[in-house]
């Protein structure tokens, strides 16, 4: 199974176009003169280019490996994700794009600092920086190594070429450029997709019997009530679990929250977070139609026992080698669709490793920092990050399976995560010779394949266990689907608990701003003492002047804020902050 020349050109393409748009938005318009413009594309973005760049960023090259190899294996209940994704999507569009955009700020992590301390800001930077440092060199050397194992495509000249492709047009073209890039590459994602699905469908009759023999063979599954969080798969771990994952991936993570801030009024950011709810289902429906076209064909036309893949996340690109083999230029459109998932994540990646980095450890220790030199900063900063994945794919190949992974609340949150983690790596290998856990998040090693952190949705491929786990094992054996769920949960009582014991933040600390408009509502909905209790201490906010939001509403704009300027869009809703000390008219919460 080899590539042909045609190919190896379409491979190229997708490099050579990335890089000539990286190139474009480095020589137009402003050059990536200031910073705004190189880490916020100038807040000029329109909701559609945004909406796909979210989608990019989400859909990594390893869960285009991983759903359909899901599907092949376990059938299609893995497609009840999908109904997390309403709540996912809703929820950020309405809690936390108004808080994060009216803010106007460029870290995810300024907000901390607002709401909390500057200690509190620091430690949630460290640690953002340390998981997508890892995150992005397995992200980089993963799909490479499988792609190595099935074609011979030469393995690191595959990971050097995108590195170097992807440090290029960031460097260059700032987030305009990884923006329009993601537009590009989700086109060639999709495009790969549906090709594969549909040369595929009509190899084994047709899509109407792909579906009819997927279900005689029981892979078509029902809803799975089973309240258990220990099995891997149900429809509660799925959709209620799921939303935590989105809250974690659409709502805090710096990466899409940055795209948000592009744009170039609330209501564009908003609309682009409704945008990407019909394109997520799209693209979680053609990796579970691809998992069940896999599935038919095998049956009909198996692997011989050579050809048979030692790790399940070479099923995929084993099916896409041989149903389009005799069809050049589709087995190279196929892989440009996984590096594409590759690239949109790891420019993600450096885009906001560099915005972090520079407006959280660095503009605070130079507050007098010129703009051009801000600029060339971040620009060395974003080259310097793209080396260190290079780096981190090097690392990524000597390492197994890599774990997954309020200051008293972020390191309660961390210490969970790394528990549950090294509990289940501790116990996968001790049963290393036996079958491991159902619910390992551990992908099996090809050489030395490493595994993706819990922010990748590739699902666990490992089979079902043999024996029940019994006293801690139980808690190791956590589906993967609650662990944001778990660690955010862990996060806000820990949080709260030392909030109780500490005493509550004075009112007169309080920015009315970094409160969302919806909590107020949610509280005034309960008994007056729980009010006062979950306020800390603090003002009442059923009783608070201008309650939910009705501050200064003759003039339609909160306190501490001053009106937009033409600049900041339509309908008054790009706030911006006033250059005085705000005016806390409003005392929310206090916790």
């Amino acid at each position: 199974m080899e590539f042909t020349a045609i190919d190896y050109s379409i491979f190229a393409l997708l490099l050579v176009l990335s890089s000539a748009i990286g190139l474009f938005y480095a020589l137009s318009g402003d050059r990536q003169r200031t910073v705004q413009e190189f880490l916020l594309a100038n807040r000029d973005m329109g909701c559609l280019p945004v909406a796909l760049s979210l989608l990019a960023s989400f859909q990594s090259a390893v869960a285009i490996l991983g759903v359909p190899a899901e599907i092949f294996r376990f059938g299609t209940e893995y497609w009840f994700l999908g109904c997390s994704y309403f709540l996912g999507l809703l929820i950020p569009a309405h809690i936390f794009i108004p808080v994060f955009y009216r803010l106007r700020i460029t870290s995810t992590y300024e907000y901390l600092e607002l709401r909390f301390n500057k200690t509190v800001r620091v430690l949630g930077t460290v640690t953002f920086i340390f998981q997508m440092v890892i995150y992005m060199g397995v992200v980089l050397y993963a799909p490479a190594l499988a792609l190595n194992a099935v074609t011979g495509f030469d393995l690191w000249s595959a990971v050097l070429t995108m590195g170097l492709v992807c440090t290029l047009y960031t460097t260059l073209g700032g987030l305009k450029a990884v923006i329009w890039t993601d537009v590009f590459q989700t086109l060639v994602m999709l495009a790969g997709q549906v090709a594969v699905i549909v040369v595929g469908a009509w190899r084994v009759g047709g899509m109407a019997r792909v579906w009819r023999v997927a279900e005689q063979q029981g892979k078509i599954a029902g809803i799975d009530l089973d309240p258990n969080p220990l099995e891997r798969h149900t429809f509660w771990s799925l959709s209620v679990g799921g939303v935590f994952m989105m809250l974690s991936l659409y709502g805090v993570n710096q990466a899409q929250v940055q795209r948000y801030l592009c744009a170039r009024s609330e209501r564009q950011a908003k609309l682009s977070c409704y945008a990407v709810f019909p394109c997520q289902q799209i693209v979680l429906c053609l990796s579970c139609l691809t998992g069940l076209v896999m599935f038919v064909y095998n049956l009909e036309h198996p692997l011989a026992p050579s050809q048979r893949p030692a790790s399940p996340d070479q099923l995929v690109l084993f099916f896409v080698m041989d149903v389009l083999q005799d069809l050049p230029g589709l087995p190279g459109l196929f892989v440009a669709c996984l590096f594409s998932g590759a690239l949109s994540t790891i420019s993600s990646a450096f885009n906001s490793l560099a915005t972090v980095t520079m407006e959280d450890l660095v503009r605070p220790h130079f507050p007098g920092l010129s703009e051009s030199r801000a600029t060339l900063l971040s620009k060395l900063l974003a080259l310097g990050y793209g080396l260190l994945c290079l780096g981190m794919a090097y690392v990524s190949s000597m390492l197994g399976p890599v774990l997954q992974g309020a200051v008293v609340g972020l390191l309660a949150g961390l210490a969970m995560a790394f528990w549950i983690g090294i509990g289940s790596f501790l116990q996968s290998t001790a049963g290393a010779k036996g079958v491991p856990p159902a619910n390992s998040t551990a992908l099996p090693t090809v050489g030395n394949l490493s595994t993706v952190l819990a922010t990748t949705l590739l699902p666990p491929t490992t089979p079902a266990p043999a024996p029940s786990p019994t006293g801690l094992q139980r808690f190791y054996s956590l589906s993967y689907m609650w662990y944001s769920a778990h660690n955010s949960t862990t996060v806000i009582l820990v949080g709260v608990l030392v909030s109780l014991l500490t005493g509550p933040t004075p009112a007169a600390a309080l920015d009315p701003r970094t409160i969302s408009p919806v909590l107020p509502w949610l509280l005034c909905c309960l008994p007056p003492k729980i009010r006062h209790w979950l306020c800390c201490g603090g003002s009442d906010p059923a009783q608070a002047p201008g309650h939910a939001g009705t501050a200064e509403k003759s003039h339609g704009v909160p306190n501490g804020l001053s009106p937009p300027g033409p600049e900041q869009g339509d309908e008054g809703q790009g706030y911006v902050r006033s250059a005085g000390p705000p005016i806390y008219a409003v005392q929310e919460t206090s916790f």
